[in-house]
């Protein structure tokens, strides 16, 4: 795949407002996606930008005292500095006031006027301003919007037409013999069924009621309406020209390979603009990817409701990599994501501080104490190293077949997956208990040796993700830059020395969280901000820690031998319906058996457990957590301050008393 061209594009920004964090994660998305190709090898040419046109931002210019173009410049800008902030790597944000473009849209209009494809009518019936759409009476509702809900206004004015019916049958056999041009599925029957085989109406493609807009050359009392403003974006950023001249990034980069947009607007992207591309002669693009919304809790982000969260105020509180993370890793292939500030601290303590931090600090202390910070060469082998190796190898390749397919998240749980993996691969090696002995020192080279090769393939795999997490990883073990092209398990070298460590991800606690969430509730747009660290931030007030005890009360034995500490065996795990933090354990105690509700899911995945020998307080009072009777409690140890680990006792029968 080496050299392969690869080219993506957002929507571009509408710059009535600034965008909320369900705008901006359409531009994170493009960009992992587009990190990721680079990491192939691809050649990617990445696009983004703003659409400035329409009466809806003339009414809101008039409404502040500016000119539109005033208007328009600062959104932009805004808009160009929060990707920026969010550590997207376009390589060109274009705005739909730039000359260039301008000028390009004039020629495609009057080109698709010259040979029949545009004529002047005149339009009668509703419109909706912040869709900027027409709507005949039989398509609106109450009076309101077929698609978003507001007030219509009655219309009427000259227009210029232009003759989407035309094309209709070619677009729809088209659609037929490309499987994957629409994606998802289901948004590819919509448009076929909803709007395609009912009929096509052509398109008004004008306005003469404001003049905002990009003047018609050859009669500028009409201005081009959206459709062909906006949608013309993808090509003339490239140098297309109408009349044949075309400059050589069109040629190189264009067809799109993916034409990356909200599933609101798919209509116009699957219908409009490729039937427009039919008319102008331009090669179709590969794929239309309309993806789903994020939603706040259950809703729509509304200003109305009060709900609209904005990117910036979340990196304040995570950082820009862990809200990153979040979006990518929320949001389905075809189905709605949601934001709550609960889940991402979920997410957070749970994925980044505890699985991806706790792992990396570990090792590097580890490497640190037992081989003086230098990588060693690996010597014993065991089946367990197998195993790890068997697990990047299938993370790599895994990410990359969903990549492929745009299921981002999946690619998220694949890395995951080797990470958790790691985590399982210390417990199982116990590279403590082989430091004890030098014999074992060979066993425990490897063990080092394959924990930092584990990290080095996830950091790889990550980068298109979380590159300022990445990055410091490979700070912290010396690792060069390496792209998932050549990423292959054995690469890392022997000798090398370990770089200063440092926390990732500091673990966050949800009582000083909802101070914060509290003071910070996204209710109206927010001011500009300075850029955020990595980091999350501090509250202004740190939470009083509580005084260190000096000791614990003494007891007796007789208070010991109160309790019963038995060995038991896992032998069926599953989360607790409707409760994050719950994991019920189906154990065998070597007696009748029994059920222990435990608070590790933030830690533990049930096939992490399921086989282990666990302790347990046997003879404790049974509870009812969430509707499930706990019989016991098992045994787990604050090991740090991002991690618990339960006390395994493998190797030694259930049932067996601890004295």
């Amino acid at each position: 795949m080496n050299g392969k061209k690869f080219y993506i594009t957002t929507a571009i920004a509408y710059t009535s407002r600034v965008p909320h964090i369900g705008n901006t994660y359409e531009a994170v998305l493009a960009d992992a996606i587009a990190r990721f190709r680079r990491s192939q090898g691809c050649d990617v040419y990445f696009l983004t930008g703003t659409d400035e046109h329409g009466q809806k931002i003339q009414d809101q210019a008039r409404e502040e005292g500016q000119t539109p173009q005033q208007h328009v410049d600062a959104i932009a800008g805004e808009i160009r500095r929060i990707w920026d902030f969010m550590n997207v790597s376009y390589d060109q944000f274009i705005r739909t006031t730039d000359p260039k473009h301008m000028a390009t849209v004039q020629k495609i209009f009057k080109k698709l006027y010259d040979q029949g494809d545009i004529y002047k009518g005149s339009y009668e019936g509703y419109y909706c301003k912040p869709c900027e759409s027409f709507f005949t009476e039989t398509q609106v509702k109450d009076g309101c919007c077929p698609d978003c809900g507001a007030k219509v206004e009655r219309a009427s004015e000259e227009a210029y037409f232009f003759r989407m019916s035309k094309y209709a049958p070619a677009l729809e056999q088209y659609i037929l013999d490309h499987p994957d041009f629409i994606q998802p599925e289901s948004r590819k029957n919509e448009m076929l069924n909803n709007f395609i085989r009912p009929g096509l109406q052509d398109l008004c493609v004008s306005r003469t009621s404001f003049d905002w807009g990009i003047p018609v050359s050859f009669d500028e009392r009409h201005v081009v309406y959206v459709w062909i403003d906006a949608l013309s974006n993808y090509i003339t950023a490239l140098g297309y020209d109408p009349d044949g001249a075309s400059g050589e990034l069109f040629n190189h980069y264009w067809p799109a390979d993916v034409h990356l947009i909200g599933k609101d607007i798919l209509r116009f992207h699957t219908i409009y603009w490729p039937i427009m591309l039919m008319a102008l002669g331009v090669e179709l693009p590969h794929q239309v990817f309309g993806h789903p919304w994020m939603l706040f809790g259950e809703d729509k982000m509304s200003k109305s409701k009060g709900n609209v969260v904005y990117a910036e105020q979340v990196v304040k509180l995570f950082g820009v990599d862990a809200t990153r993370y979040y979006m990518l890793r929320e949001m389905p292939f075809a189905s709605d994501g949601s934001f709550t500030y609960e889940q991402i601290l979920t997410r957070y303590n749970g994925d980044l501080a505890n699985i991806l931090g706790n792992l990396v600090s570990r090792t590097h202390a580890m490497t640190l104490k037992y081989f003086g910070g230098t990588v060693p060469a690996p010597g014993e082998a065991a089946e367990l190293d197998a195993e790890l190796r068997a697990a990047a190898e299938h993370a790599r390749d895994a990410a990359v077949e969903d990549m492929e397919t745009l299921h981002v998240a999946d690619a998220l749980d694949d890395i995951w997956t080797l990470l958790r993996r790691t985590n399982k691969y210390i417990d199982e090696t116990m590279p403590w208990a082989l430091a004890k002995s030098e014999e074992n020192r060979p066993r425990l080279a490897s063990v080092i040796y394959n924990l930092i090769e584990a990290i080095r393939v996830a950091a790889s795999l990550l980068e298109p993700f979380l590159p300022e997490t990445a990055s410091r990883i490979r700070a912290q073990y010396n690792l060069p830059a390496e792209p998932i092209e050549t990423l292959v398990w054995g690469g890392l070298v022997p000798g090398t020395v370990l770089g200063e460590a440092s926390a990732l991800f500091a673990r966050i606690d949800e009582k000083a969280l909802a101070e914060q969430v509290s003071l910070t509730a996204p209710k109206t747009e927010p001011a500009k901000a300075e850029p955020a660290k990595s980091e999350p931030a501090k509250t202004e007030k740190a939470p009083e820690k509580a005084p260190a005890p000096e000791g614990v009360a003494q007891i007796g034995i007789e208070d010991f031998a109160k309790v019963s500490l038995r060995t038991a065996k896992v032998t069926a795990c599953e989360p607790v319906p409707k409760a994050k933090k719950l994991l019920k354990l189906t154990l065998d105690d070597g007696a009748d058996g029994r059920t222990v509700v435990s608070g590790i899911a933030p830690w533990y995945r049930p096939e992490d457990l399921v086989g282990h020998t666990v302790i347990i307080v046997a003879n404790l009072k049974p509870a009812v957590l969430r509707g499930v009777e706990s019989q016991g409690m098992i045994l787990a140890a604050d090991a740090g301050e991002n991690d618990v680990r339960v006390i395994f006792a493998d190797g030694i029968p259930a049932g067996s008393e601890i004295h």
